[in-house]
């Protein structure tokens, strides 16, 4: 147990995952990194929010947790992409515009041919598709010239969290007011906005510009933050005198909180399906299949993402009338390849390839293949082979995969382990259940508090033995 060596209490760090779907806040001790108290909150769903929900969630999840006043640092990991506009007096424009919000997939083309794919890529690493906050953006000066007119600063949802969590805000509605040259952030989330150089570690103002329709000289960006730097919570602030540290991006949280080193690429089924890697150079595909992310620790993060993931199966399961467990039981039921019925999962557009007005399409239905044990296998085959694809990418780029984490919470449905050990051909591993993205906050906490990045231990759930089944992925490209 760690202990403040003047006043002999215990010294805690805290870790916040504002996610897509709520707020998660662990405590953990300093030392052994063990979970004293957690708490959470729910955020509104749609893929538009107010970032007040955010706020909202955070202090109530903080609360749930017991508060901060034991607790010497705190870093806030959030999903990517999201826009946060603000106005010279600290009020959000309009909603956020989530990860999730596809209604810039025109503005992402418009930049795309303005740009060239090649050049975005030489430039940010990525080639621009409706999640990154650069199209969003462009879709606001295009559909709401002027709210676009009036963006005095842009964040992403951690970094708006970040501020106000020191005290900074709306002016009358914070103790330190709208200070947006306050706004602070990591390499991990700059690097999903397509105006960001994670290699350089600078923004492109030129493509901020382009993205905005006017000159951006003068709209505030936050300031990027190293891995072990810190800001302060200022007087009054809901973490008064506490250490700061940067935050982070969803994913880069949870390589951290994972532990991932080379040879690790981690496979997460959530609410978006992930694939990678944390690697020593940077990633440019012109392709626009991998991302060239940054990760928290000072590296990259080549990443693949889907946008269909958990939620294949919550539909599948529906349609069948039966809890995920039963729809484990019968896809175990049916041999691999489902008699030759692939789903491709298309259910809300796709990211990975680049689709997003796609459907889902059920190929292979006969009288003999169309069975309530094929359909559920087909599912898990689906989403898995989709999220194969995106390991193939990442290993285009030099990657190895030595080993496969599986993470989130379908990984824990031990059919899922068991075909995800079919359909990739590197060993799978499956941590135990765990709130990975906050603990890889309180990893960066620590670190920032003080000066060495902590090895907590990872325990593992299920390691299904190799098992590879070529008809698979075979199916499934043949479908594609």
């Amino acid at each position: 147990m760690s202990q403040d060596p003047v006043t002999g209490t215990r010294r805690l760090v805290a870790g916040v995952d504002s996610s897509t779907q709520s707020c998660k806040v662990v405590i953990r001790d300093l030392d052994s990194g063990e979970v004293v108290r957690s708490g959470r909150a729910t955020h509104p769903n749609g893929t538009e929010v107010d970032p007040a929900a955010w706020w909202d969630a955070l202090r109530s999840a903080v609360a749930e947790a017991g508060g901060l006043g034991d607790v010497a640092a705190i870093a806030v990991g959030g999903q990517q992409h999201g826009m946060v506009a603000l106005d010279v007096d600290g009020h959000v424009i309009r909603p956020a515009l989530l990860w999730n919000d596809t209604r810039s997939a025109g503005a992402a083309a418009d930049l795309t041919a303005e740009v060239g794919a090649e050049e975005f890529a030489r430039r940010t690493g990525l080639v621009p598709v409706a999640s990154f906050t650069a199209t969003k953006l462009r879709w606001l000066a295009d559909a709401e010239p002027e709210n676009a007119a009036r963006v005095a600063a842009v964040a992403l949802p951690h970094d708006w969290l970040t501020w106000r969590l020191r005290g900074y805000g709306p002016a009358g509605q914070s103790p330190l007011g709208p200070v947006l040259d306050e706004l602070v952030t990591d390499r991990s989330d700059a690097s999903g906005t397509a105006y960001f150089d994670a290699a350089t570690g600078a923004y492109d103002r030129e493509l901020l510009s382009l993205a905005l329709r006017r000159e951006a000289s003068a709209v505030v960006l936050p300031r990027v933050l190293g891995p072990a730097e810190s800001v302060t919570g200022g007087s009054g602030s809901l973490a008064d005198g506490l250490v700061i540290a940067p935050g982070c991006g969803d994913n880069a949280g949870a390589a951290l909180g994972l532990g991932a080193a080379t040879g690790d690429v981690v496979v997460s089924i959530g609410t978006s399906g992930t694939v990678f890697a944390v690697t020593d150079a940077p990633v440019r595909d012109a392709s626009g299949s991998v991302a060239g992310f940054a990760d928290a620790s000072g590296l990259y993060l080549p990443l693949v993402a889907t946008l269909n993931a958990a939620r294949v199966l919550d539909q599948i399961a529906r349609l069948l009338d039966v809890d995920h467990a039963e729809l484990g039981r019968l896809a175990l039921a049916a041999e691999p390849g489902a008699a030759g019925l692939v789903l491709q999962p298309y259910f809300e557009g796709e990211r990975t390839p680049n689709l997003p007005d796609a459907t889902a399409t059920l190929f292979g239905m006969t009288l003999t293949s169309t069975t309530r044990e094929n359909l559920a296998r087909a599912a898990l085959e689906g989403m898995l082979s989709g999220l194969a694809d995106g390991l193939d990418a990442v290993r285009s780029h030099g990657v190895t995969a030595e080993r496969i984490l599986l993470v989130g919470g379908a990984a824990q449905n031990p059919a899922v382990a068991a075909i995800a050990a079919q359909v990739f051909d590197a060993p799978v591993v499956v941590p135990e259940p765990g709130e990975y993205v906050a603990a890889g906050a309180a990893v960066q906490a620590a670190w920032a508090l003080t000066g060495e990045r902590p090895a907590w231990p990872v325990s593992l759930s299920a390691e299904p033995a190799p098992d590879t089944r070529a008809v698979i992925r075979e199916q499934y490209a043949a479908r594609r």
